[in-house]
């Protein structure tokens, strides 16, 4: 057993060498690379006591000792607000000091902090395998937390298996099609179409009568964004037809035959056919390898690309570069793509929090936590992450008015879709965004792109009992 968990920690550090010299992402909704900061160095913690470690094990409170408390995410565009809750937070007492990790590739150095026994005490980092695998909490007590909070956005974060909780998310938000409604206008796109054929046709549309104009733009050497991609068109459909519960009990079981991720007419290979299609004839960016999130940015505020796939973390980098884009932000739902399916669009659970379960300071993350979830610093936060509150007792200008509008009718317009947070520990969301750029790259056809991202999930969904000791 020591063997496997070596050979497990020994694949871990070769994959994160790989993909921290190329392009990934977080995973969880990064925004400009401009903004990002310098991971923070870890120091080690303070000592402790025989006695104080037994406390700690057998779940007691913190004794009264310096403790330090690892936060680890892989949120860039709340790195800075982050830093100055837990400045405030560090100050207002003596005995707690947090600090914050970013790292970008998080959704992978995560299985290495795992597999390397250097866990942080709190993260935002989430997959179904590692809650099985009893790597987080079990945070159902905490009612001070969960009677503030939305029911949907509860039952968000409540586990399907167990009914356990073992984070608490602190928003919510949506991830759909930001577009230029004044190109729109200008072209007489007076509705966004939701049937692909109409979508392709509006694309061309834009291409022929705006030549200087890219239709859509793809950051794509952020697997990230690939990676979302994937969990809002094909697993988007696969939500939609099967209805939220049945989608996560196909994926926690694995249910291919439910999935049909390998079929050469599944979601998997028509989404494959869709995008090469779209690369065929010019639809998208040409550099889509290359392209970052910052050029993506830059090229919607300037009119150099018409719309762009993203989520509400995005409005603060378009503003920020524009602020005058302002009354000129659409957004609309993804279009049905599959025969007798329906437009989707995400609204999620945002920002959640998990604590470790082997964490030898319980009581200082809930303390934390609790100064994290003050009404006004969560009005803080959502301001900076775009992102309406999950808390009934916070109310903050989380977007312009007009933008908050378009979400509304998107919203009411489409079925509404949830993170896939039952994907494999194994096989993350950076994961599978690799793929889409293997594809772009010519790698694969569609049948055979469909295959291997069914070989990945399969092995993905294998590869957590390797790990245990």
């Amino acid at each position: 057993m020591k063997r496997r968990k070596a050979a497990a920690l020994f694949m871990a550090l070769a994959m994160a060498t790989g993909t921290l010299a190329g392009c990934g992402g977080a995973g969880n909704q990064p925004a400009a690379e401009s903004k990002v900061s310098e991971p923070v160095e870890e120091t080690a913690g303070a000592e402790e006591t025989d006695d104080t470690q037994k406390e700690s094990e057998t779940g007691q409170a913190d004794s009264g000792e310096k403790v330090n408390i690892k936060l680890f995410t892989g949120k860039i565009e709340t790195i800075d607000v982050m830093n100055e809750i837990i400045e405030s937070f560090n100050k207002s007492q003596d005995r707690i000091t947090v600090e914050q990790e970013y790292q970008k590739d998080a959704s992978n150095i995560i299985k290495i902090k795992f597999a390397s026994d250097e866990v942080p005490d709190i993260m935002t980092t989430y997959e179904q395998g590692f809650v099985d695998e009893g790597k987080y909490m079990d945070i159902s007590d905490q009612n001070e937390w969960w009677d503030r909070m939305s029911p949907d956005m509860k039952a968000a974060c409540t586990d399907v298996k167990t009914g356990k909780t073992y984070r608490v998310c602190t928003n919510m938000t949506m991830a759909g099609f930001f577009y230029n409604k004044e190109i729109f206008n200008e072209l007489g796109i007076e509705e966004f179409p939701g049937e692909w054929n109409e979508f392709v046709a509006m694309l061309e549309k834009i291409r022929t009568e705006k030549p200087d104009v890219v239709p859509w733009f793809i950051f794509g050497s952020e697997a990230w964004h690939l990676g979302h991609l994937i969990e809002f068109i094909p697993h988007g459909y696969v939500k939609s037809n099967l209805g939220t519960i049945e989608a996560k009990k196909a994926m926690l079981e694995n249910d291919q035959e439910a999935l049909k991720f390998a079929d050469s007419d599944g979601p998997m290979a028509v989404f494959a056919g869709n995008m090469k299609e779209l690369q065929d004839k010019g639809l998208i960016n040409e550099d889509i390898l290359t392209a970052t999130n910052d050029n993506c940015v830059q090229d919607f505020v300037s009119g150099r690309t018409a719309m762009f796939s993203n989520g509400m973390w995005a409005i603060s980098s378009v503003l920020e570069a524009s602020p005058e884009m302002e009354d000129k932000i659409g957004f609309a739902p993804y279009p049905a793509y599959m025969q007798g399916s329906s437009p989707v669009v995400l609204s999620a659970e945002d920002s959640g929090y998990s604590i470790s379960a082997t964490t030898e300071h319980k009581e200082a993350c809930i303390e934390f936590m609790n100064f994290l979830f003050l009404p006004e610093n969560q009005q803080k936060y959502c301001e900076v992450a775009k992102a309406p509150s999950a808390f009934k007792d916070v109310t903050a200008k989380w977007a312009p008015e007009a933008v908050v509008s378009e979400v509304s009718a998107a919203l009411d317009g489409a079925v509404n879709i949830g993170f896939t947070n039952e994907k494999p520990a194994g096989f993350s969301g950076d994961d599978a965004g690799r793929m889409l750029q293997g594809l772009f790259a010519g790698q694969y056809t569609p049948e055979q792109f469909a295959e291997a991202y069914t070989d990945a999930w399969n092995d993905g969904m294998g590869s957590a009992g390797d790990e245990e000791q």
